[in-house]
């Protein structure tokens, strides 16, 4: 019984961590959803194998925006530093450092850099299932 007990543990055992370094998944690029201004984007789960999850730092330089779109699962957008507006089905709001917005499936959703500096977030939501 302790042997089968064993062998099922080391099945259901989770593969090792991966570790990414941003320097090395970092790119300059248009945001999406519009195509407005540049953006400096930090793709970090992009390398993770069987990964469920997205996680992304994305720098909105000054200007920019992720223009509107429909989601079809809950995402997050915190900011790191400078100031945005983030738009939820027509309904918008300033964020600052240290800010979230939870934004819900169904939704139409966007985000543009406002003021001097720019905007640093945190975007983060589930993949669909494979």
């Amino acid at each position: 019984m302790l042997h089968a007990l064993a062998l099922l543990l080391s099945v259901a055992a989770a593969p090792p961590a991966v570790i990414v370094h941003e320097q090395d998944v970092v790119r300059e690029e248009p945001p999406p959803h519009g195509r407005v201004g540049m953006s400096t984007a930090y793709r970090i789960t992009d390398v993770v194998p069987g990964r469920t999850m997205e996680f992304r730092k994305r720098v909105l330089h000054v200007g920019a925006a992720i223009g509107p779109h429909p989601i079809d699962h809950d995402e997050v957008y915190y900011v790191l530093s400078g100031e945005g507006e983030v738009t939820s089905d027509g309904t918008s709001a300033r964020l600052t450092a240290g800010s979230a917005a939870y934004l819900y499936r169904g939704a139409t959703v966007g985000i543009a850099q406002v003021g001097a500096e720019p905007l640093a977030l945190i975007i983060s939501y589930p993949l669909a299932p494979k």
